[in-house]
């Protein structure tokens, strides 16, 4: 596609021009946008994008952005052998690579997030009566390290954990419109993340996601999608980036209930001192 819109771009307009610069620079964010936050990003409006998508042959902005978006795809499921090769070539690079691409990962979230669903997930955890939290095998660190911390801020934060739907169902049993579930899962799809998510739609429950794009599985039953690149080069996924949403989420809610926090920090350091949870004389004592 980038190598057809070179060949076209002599014969464009100003404004084609403008939306072919930013998909070139940009092809990764533009696969996920509509055809009016494109335009915004390329500063045209709507119909010039819909005609720019015509011009490159495609029927309109729908499939060629289904077009852009299942390149993505091929792209996420790949080997990825040409990055792999060159950090098994250039091993002193290797460190150096791994965190560049987790840099990466944040630098392109910053762009790809909403800030207008950030500031709604903030709204329903904080005045939800209950928050559930469902997070599968790798996403599991992500949901068990944002409940730690959702629980030094409010009461009834719920990490859900389950083997099996079965159980995932009675931990969520309770449930009801007052109450948040917010579901973490990135390629491949939990199946048992996006069940919790039915069962939290059929409950009216106000319902938050963490995911990566829009084409996301996890967006059929919410309206607050909070999206993460997670690209990587080997097996393992880079959690960087929805780590660090999940930190953003934590800081804006402390910042909203400093006070109440603070307090509720200073009674825990009590308990922690009072059963010697973070005591380091007996470590000494071992070593008398």
């Amino acid at each position: 596609m980038l190598e057809e819109i070179k060949k076209r771009y002599d014969l464009m307009s100003k404004g084609q021009k403008r939306i072919a610069d930013y998909i070139s620079d940009n092809y990764e964010q533009a696969a996920f946008m509509t055809a009016a936050r494109l335009g915004e990003a390329a500063k045209v409006s709507e119909s010039t994008v819909v005609r720019f998508a015509v011009m490159m042959g495609y029927a309109g902005y729908t499939e060629f952005q289904e077009e852009m978006a299942g390149r993505i795809r091929e792209k996420l499921v790949s080997p990825k052998k040409t990055l792999t090769n060159h950090y098994r070539e250039n091993k002193n690079d290797l460190l150096r690579g791994v965190l560049v691409a987790d840099a990466q990962n944040i630098v392109d979230t910053i762009h790809l997030v909403d800030s207008g669903a950030f500031e709604r997930a903030v709204d329903i955890i904080e005045s939800a009566r209950k928050v559930y939290i469902v997070g599968i095998r790798t996403c599991a660190p992500l949901a068990s390290y944002l409940a730690y911390y959702l629980n030094m801020i409010r009461e009834d934060v719920i990490s859900v954990t389950s083997p099996n739907i079965t159980e995932l169902y009675e931990q969520l049993y309770w449930m009801n419109s007052e109450d948040a579930l917010l579901g973490i899962s990135f390629p491949r799809y939990s199946l048992r993340t996006l069940k919790a998510m039915e069962f939290g739609n059929e409950r009216n429950a106000r319902l938050i996601t963490i995911s990566d794009s829009e084409y996301s599985p996890m967006n059929m039953y919410s309206s607050c999608n909070l999206w993460a690149k997670t690209d990587m080069v080997t097996v393992a996924d880079s959690l960087v980036a929805p780590m660090s949403i999940i930190n953003a989420l934590t800081v804006a809610l402390f910042m909203r209930n400093e006070e109440k926090v603070t307090k509720n920090l200073k009674d825990m350091e009590k308990v922690w001192n009072d059963f010697q949870i973070y005591e380091t004389d007996d470590m000494t004592k071992i070593g008398e």
